[in-house]
């Protein structure tokens, strides 16, 4: 395999919008003909805005001129704590590898890779939501499953 890890920039637009909706058909195991239109559209603004903001930083991974695999880190602020007194935040999102690439290393690279870009910027508090098939890389890698926090559904 001759892999090539490459930095997205906004010409990587299209790839990287076509990645999430298929990450998000995997993860929440969505057929085809359901529509994402809407979150194709935002996920297009999104990736627009904070590729140019400096927000979000994303890897595509390639054997050859082959596309096989994706990672993307997103980078927002809240308020500073005793444990994370810059108050900045990572989380890592939109992993994926072709199926047939799997278990070759790849996920691991880009992750180590956005980590890495995290903690350049300062970052010490990165996070993510881990499906049940990403959960075995997360946990070989040091991440842990958090306790503490919850969320407001609908």
């Amino acid at each position: 395999m001759d892999l090539i890890y490459k930095k997205a920039t906004i010409d990587d637009i299209d790839i990287l919008t076509e990645t999430r909706i298929e990450v998000l058909r995997a993860a929440n195991k969505l057929s085809d003909d359901v529509d994402m239109s809407e979150v194709k559209k935002q996920s297009y603004d999104y990736y627009k805005r904070s590729l140019c903001d400096n927000t979000h930083i994303a890897y595509l991974v390639f054997d050859k001129d082959t596309f096989v695999g994706a990672g993307g880190v997103s980078f927002f602020q809240v308020m500073p704590t005793y444990h994370n007194p810059s108050g900045k935040k990572a989380y890592i999102m939109n992993m994926y590898t072709c199926p047939k690439y799997r278990r070759k290393g790849i996920a691991y690279k880009t992750l180590d890779m956005l980590v890495k870009d995290s903690r350049d910027k300062g970052i010490t508090a990165i996070s993510l939501e881990a499906t049940n098939m990403g959960r075995c890389l997360y946990k070989k890698y040091g991440f842990v499953k958090m306790n503490d926090e919850m969320e407001l559904l609908n």
